[in-house]
Formats: C-alpha cells, sequence, structure tokens
C-alpha cells in the first residue's frame, strides 16, 4: 500500500512539472508577443492557474518540492546573474553595492516601518518586522529582467549585485526584530554586524573557492579532465556552493552569486574555454535558468492568497506605494548619491530607485514569518504578496520604457 502511494505522489509531482513547463512555454511566448519581461507573465498566469481559480497547479507554499524548486531555481538565476558580471565594472561600483546593501536595507526598512506603523496602525515592533521582511531585493526577478532589458552595464550590474548580497542583511534584521518581538532576545548592533561580516565573508570565501576549482577542471589548458561534463558541472557546482555556505550557517545565496562571478570571469584568471565549448555551456546555462524562472513565478503566482490580501487591501497598497515612491529613492540617494568614485548620473540613480523588485526573498521569509507564528504575521504576508504583486507587475514591466526615457539602454551586439 505504502508502495501504491508513493508511486501515486509520484506521478502527482511528475504531472505538475510537467503542467508547469507547458504553462510556462505558452507564458514565455505570450510575453514575447506583448515585449514584457517574462517574470510578470509568469507571475499572472501562476495566479490564474493555482488553487484559488482554475486549480491547474497546486502545490502548498511549506511543501518540500515547492522549497526545493525555490532553494534550486533562485541559486541558478542568481549564479546566472553572477556570471554575467565583470569585474572591470564591478571593481568601479563597489562602494555603492557595499553601502546599498547593508545601510540602504535599514533605511527603507525603517522608512516602509514608519509608514506601516501610522497608515495600518500595527505596534511599532510588528512595523518594523514588516519593513525588514520586504527591505531585500530579489536576484531572481532582476536578474531575468536585465537579461532580457539591455541596459548600461554598470546600472544593471549594480542593481543585480545589490539584490544578491541584499538577501543576507534583510534575513539578519528580519531575525533581530523578531527575537526582540517574541521576547527571546534583545537586539545586540554589534552581534548583528558580525553575523552580517560572519556570513558575508564565509559566503564569498565559499563562492570563490568553488567557482575556481570549478573553472580549473572544466577550463585549465592542461588539466581541465571535466571539460566534456561542463554544464553537468556546473549545476553540481551551484548545488555545492549553496549547500557548504549554508551548512556554515552563512549566505547560500551569496556564494552561488560569487561562484557565477568567479566562473564568469575565469578570463582574468588565465582559464579560458575554448570558444565552442564556451558558447554550449552559455546555451545550457540559459536554457536551465529559463525552466527555473517558469517554475518559481508560476508557483509564486499559484500561492497568492488572495483571501489574505483583501483584509488588508487597502492600507497595504499604501505602505506598497510608500515603500516604492518613497523609501526606495530615499535609500538610493542616500547611499549611491555620494559615491564620488562611481559618480552616479541623476538619470542612473532615477532608473536605480525604479528598479527594486520584490519576489521569491521576501516571500519565503514571510512565510517563514506565518510558520513561526511572529507577531503580525497574516498583515505581514498580506502586504509582502501586495509587494511582489505590484512591484513585478509595474516595475518590471516599465523597465525598459525607463530605461530608454532615461536614455540608460544599449544596443546588443
Amino acid at each position: 500500500m505504502e508502495s501504491a502511494a508513493a508511486v501515486e505522489v509520484a506521478r502527482h509531482i511528475v504531472q505538475v512539472l510537467g503542467c508547469l513547463l507547458a504553462i510556462g512555454l505558452f507564458s514565455s511566448v505570450l510575453a514575447q508577443k506583448v515585449k514584457i519581461p517574462d517574470v510578470a507573465v509568469y507571475l499572472v498566469v501562476g495566479m490564474l492557474v493555482g488553487p484559488r481559480l482554475a486549480g491547474w497547479v497546486d502545490i502548498p507554499s511549506d511543501s518540500a518540492i515547492n522549497q526545493g524548486i525555490l532553494i534550486l531555481g533562485a541559486s541558478y538565476i542568481l549564479f546566472d546573474g553572477g556570471a554575467s558580471l565583470r569585474l572591470k565594472v564591478l571593481s568601479e561600483v563597489w562602494i555603492t553595492i557595499t553601502v546599498i546593501s547593508t545601510i540602504g536595507v535599514l533605511i527603507t526598512g525603517i522608512i516602509t516601518a514608519g509608514a506601516a506603523y501610522y497608515i495600518l496602525h500595527v505596534p511599532f515592533i510588528v512595523a518594523l518586522l514588516l519593513g525588514a521582511a520586504i527591505a531585500s531585493t530579489d536576484p531572481a526577478t532582476l536578474v531575468p529582467v536585465f537579461r532580457q532589458v539591455p541596459i548600461k552595464d554598470r546600472v544593471a550590474q549594480t542593481v543585480m549585485s545589490e539584490s544578491a548580497f541584499n538577501d543576507a542583511m534583510g534575513a539578519i534584521v528580519t531575525f533581530a526584530v523578531l527575537g526582540v518581538a517574541m521576547g527571546s532576545g534583545e537586539f545586540s548592533l554589534s552581534h548583528a554586524l558580525f553575523d552580517l561580516l560572519k556570513q558575508s565573508f564565509i559566503g564569498i570565501l565559499t563562492g570563490g573557492v568553488v567557482g575556481y576549482g570549478t573553472a580549473w577542471s572544466i577550463a585549465h589548458k592542461r588539466y581541465a579532465f571535466l571539460a566534456d561534463y561542463a554544464p553537468v558541472v556546473t549545476l553540481m557546482a551551484v548545488i555545492a556552493s549553496y549547500m557548504i555556505a549554508d551548512g556554515l550557517q552563512a549566505s547560500g545565496f551569496m556564494a552561488v552569486f560569487v561562484f557565477g562571478i568567479v566562473l564568469g570571469n575565469k578570463d582574468a584568471f588565465g582559464l579560458a574555454m575554448v570558444a565552442e565549448e564556451e558558447k554550449k555551456l552559455e546555451h545550457y546555462v540559459l536554457t536551465t535558468a529559463l525552466i527555473m524562472r517558469m517554475f518559481i513565478f508560476i508557483l509564486l503566482g499559484a500561492q497568492v492568497d488572495f483571501g489574505l490580501m483583501n483584509q488588508y487591501l487597502g492600507g497595504g497598497i499604501l505602505v506598497v506605494v510608500v515603500f516604492m515612491l518613497v523609501a526606495r529613492p530615499v535609500t538610493v540617494f542616500l547611499c549611491a548619491g555620494p559615491d564620488r568614485r562611481a559618480r552616479w548620473s541623476r538619470n542612473e540613480l532615477l532608473f536605480m530607485c525604479w528598479t527594486r523588485e520584490t519576489g521569491v526573498i521576501p516571500g519565503a521569509l514571510a512565510g517563514m514569518l506565518v510558520g513561526m507564528k511572529a507577531p503580525g504575521a497574516p498583515i505581514i504576508a498580506s502586504v509582502t504578496f501586495l509587494a511582489i504583486l505590484m512591484t513585478i507587475l509595474i516595475q518590471a514591466t516599465t523597465t525598459a520604457w525607463l530605461g530608454g526615457k532615461l536614455g540608460l539602454l544599449v544596443t546588443k551586439e
């Protein structure tokens, strides 16, 4: 009987994955026709086929398969984003990335918390928890958008790097505030800073070591003994980067992003692949990242709780408006504006103000708070869902238009 039940579960999983691929393919074609980033279409279609409407896709957010898809998918998309960055560009903007990924998260969280406190009339500690949960940007959304919208290199790479590095800061602040809210601890600035530095150092070190080892095994002139298996090695290394860093209580997402940077810049370390093999690997990575993108955002849309959102709809929308139009611009101008090394133009700063999509990482944090029965968790989950929907559907779909208006679009070679 147990064997029959297991087979039935396996069939259901295969059926759902096949359904996700079919829906994703249809959505990709639709996105191409209407000329908007595919993540926005995946999200809307996911809402339509989810259990609350059509009922074609029903995977609970707390299920093992959902968590597995989110972790692997977000990790692979982050790796893809890291591999597209260039060290020369990052060397010009590292100050902005560092400040906006740390202090910027605090600024965004505090301003959003103030809005939630006055608009939703919740206890200030709950407002702080909400602000912290949605303060980090989402790499799983931003990386695909910049893959499709050709924005000036240093702007796109700064925004993508910020989204990769600030998830650790967002998680640390969220759980620090949660400890105070649940009476299980007191906030310690020194402890929080040490934890951030530790997570960052271990994540960067892990990604760097795995990245160099992978590049050496597939691109070394004499010792590339795994060159024929480059796609498999790459996938294995993405998983290894995340699992090693996570096992060391560091940011797995930071590790896979740094791994991508190292592998994508392997030429700088004297490890260059044959052009034909390089193209094969790039094609594999792009295809795999597309599949991961389909899975993540269709599932995210399917899990939107309309009933929960409706409970706090009016106030939640106002909070998200402040979040998008006040908190983000203040954060960008305070953190990036003073960077004399980068010398950001007004148009570049304005563009960065508009690109701060919320998605998988904040959604996962909100889900964890609900599971832990944190104070105000239903309100936090409701506003997080609204932030995800509004930022992806409004900001992601207008990225190309705004880039054109501000003169930041570049011609693809």
